[in-house]
């Protein structure tokens, strides 16, 4: 089997029966054994520019918590209220519910068909097709946790807490969603989703970024974060995703090193996936007939 594919569930891995919820437990298990496998492939330092726009974003959200958080309050709060209206619907379409729950739904079914009685093809389709959307799960579910967690821990008041807005009211480690605004977790989930999603498919790019742009502003309009909740927030979506991307690429899943930089390994067509998926459930109904 190629290595940057996750294999199909191996016949009694892990002396499960082949009934589907067996067979899925068993696939689950059989994929987090290859996700933390030793790297097969030695990764590229990280890129100066890399670091350096970095180092940039810190000094940007610095400057903002100073300069022009409370400016920012100030302006959102005199917008026609038409105007916010409309973010706060827009705003939603940020969070993470939007990936995590097809992405994830999509995994509990590959792991469900997914199995040694399918042609070596139709395994491999699948498995590659496992290898994408577990990396855009876990690309944008792993900053979203980390930042769910620290946010409370930090614990700085959103804009509306305080009138005048005071960008330096904290209450660290309280648990409480008003005193949760740094870093913002819709910013962290549509910038870490633009990275994820256009590594994998690079022609959404423009359209994923413009996506990112318009939940990063929403945030400040509906004066649910400062400017630097936000900055912070696309800082630790992005360095997560690309984290995460890494991590895949030192073991050859979705992603090689070539060239002293990580790609993206080709991605079965539509045509050969649709192919694939109907040899996959004309399979299941037999097993089931």
């Amino acid at each position: 089997m190629h290595s940057a594919r996750w294999p199909a569930a191996a016949p009694n891995t892990l002396g499960f029966a082949t009934a589907p919820i067996s067979r899925t437990l068993n696939n689950f298990a059989l994929w987090g054994r290859v996700l933390v496998r030793k790297p097969r492939t030695r990764l590229p330092p990280v890129s100066r520019t890399a670091v350096t726009l970095s180092i940039v974003t810190v000094a940007a959200t610095i400057d903002c918590m100073i300069l022009f958080d409370t400016a920012a309050s100030a302006w959102a709060r005199g917008l026609p209220h038409w105007f916010d209206a409309a973010f706060e619907e827009i705003t939603n379409f940020g969070l993470s519910g939007w990936f995590l729950f097809p992405f994830g739904f999509v995994l509990v079914l590959l792991a469900a068909v997914l199995s040694p009685a399918l042609s070596r093809m139709t395994q491999g389709v699948l498995a590659a097709l496992t290898v994408r959307f577990g990396f855009l799960f876990l690309a944008i579910g792993v900053p979203g946790l980390f930042v769910t967690i620290v946010k409370r821990l930090i614990g700085r008041a959103r804009p509306y807490v305080d009138k005048p807005d005071d960008p330096f009211t904290y209450m660290p480690f309280v648990w409480r969603p008003e005193y949760a605004s740094m870093p913002s977790g819709h910013a962290t989930t549509a910038a870490s989703a633009a990275i994820a999603i256009g590594a994998i498919w690079p022609r959404t790019r423009a359209v994923m970024w413009l996506y990112a742009l318009i939940i990063m502003a929403s945030r400040v309009i509906v004066l649910a974060h400062h400017p630097s909740d936000v900055l912070a927030g696309a800082l630790v979506g992005a360095v997560g995703a690309l984290g995460v991307r890494r991590w895949f690429a030192a073991r050859r899943l979705g992603f090689a090193v070539a060239g002293g930089k990580v790609i993206a390994l080709p991605v079965p067509s539509f045509k050969r996936i649709a192919q694939v998926a109907r040899s996959a459930f004309t399979n299941c109904d037999r097993g089931r007939s």
